[in-house]
């Protein structure tokens, strides 16, 4: 393994999860500079899902991704449908991928969910955003 390649990538196996085996050292360290370099990498969601499935806390890395897909529909019919899709997985207490969440966050979501909007999780996915930077970024 050459000194510039991502140790991180060798551990897991990135011709396996379909990563580039050359992620620089230098992109590694570009994600101990800030989360935000670390969350907006084109590697986050293989590489930090992966290491937040060992501390318990990858639904919150996957609501977050979701969230930023959701952003972008542009059908309402779609937007609704996904709206309510991810209410169901991730919001709903007792849901499938329960999100790290407390209750009264999760009411302005069922309003929300009613008539969706571009935008209408973007409160929680700023929690959630905190609650990874302080509590999930190694």
């Amino acid at each position: 393994m050459s000194a510039n390649t991502c140790w991180l990538c060798k551990i897991f196996k990135p011709e396996e999860n379909g990563i580039s085996s050359k992620v620089s050292l230098e992109e590694v360290l570009q994600w101990s500079q800030s989360f935000e370099n670390l969350v907006t990498s084109k590697y986050v969601p293989i590489i930090y899902k992966t290491y937040l499935k060992t501390e318990h806390s990858d639904e919150n890395t996957e609501f977050w991704l979701v969230c930023e897909a959701y952003k972008k529909i542009k059908s309402q019919r779609k937007r609704i449908s996904m709206a309510r899709k991810l209410f169901m997985s991730y919001i709903q207490p007792q849901s499938p991928k329960e999100t790290n969440m407390d209750s009264p966050a999760r009411k302005p979501i069922m309003r929300n969910v009613q008539e969706p909007t571009q935008s209408c999780f973007d409160g929680e996915q700023r929690i959630l955003y905190r609650h990874m930077e302080r509590d999930s970024y190694p």
